[in-house]
């Protein structure tokens, strides 16, 4: 089982903005209770937007504690490639999901065997085939 951090996701998490923080990782910790091999996963965008934020404001602080995270040895990073982008184009013409969502949704859907895709945003649940846990 892997767990597929959205943007909005791994921001809760590393801000620990409550009360998403505290479900997230109440998801997290079902999820390993289950899986004991539970492994992290990202795509380019995620960290591109998680990034985003902290450069603006000039952050280092909290620009150092996303490339904390993302610096993980065992972090499994999805990326664009052909398939993801076909297939996000996909996404968004079934489901009407902003290109970026339909990119993270498939990203996510690449992934090899279970997934848990963690995001802030519902409207994920929309698509077939991605086990979403909606924090927000």
């Amino acid at each position: 089982m892997i767990a597929f951090f959205d943007a909005s996701a791994l921001i809760y998490l590393i801000e620990a903005e409550e009360p998403f923080a505290s479900k997230l990782r109440g998801e997290l910790a079902a999820a390993a209770a289950r899986h004991p091999d539970l492994g992290s996963a990202v795509s380019r965008l995620t960290w591109l937007e998680c990034r985003v934020g902290p450069m603006k404001a000039n952050d280092h602080a909290r620009l150092a504690a996303f490339d904390g995270f993302f610096a993980r040895p065992d972090l499994v990073w999805v990326e664009m490639t052909r398939e993801v982008v076909e297939l996000a184009a996909a996404i968004r013409a079934k489901h009407g999901l902003r290109t970026p969502d339909a990119l993270q949704a498939a990203s996510c859907l690449q992934l090899a065997g279970d997934h848990l895709f963690l995001t802030g945003d519902a409207a994920f649940k929309r698509v077939a085939g991605l086990n979403v846990a909606a924090l927000a």
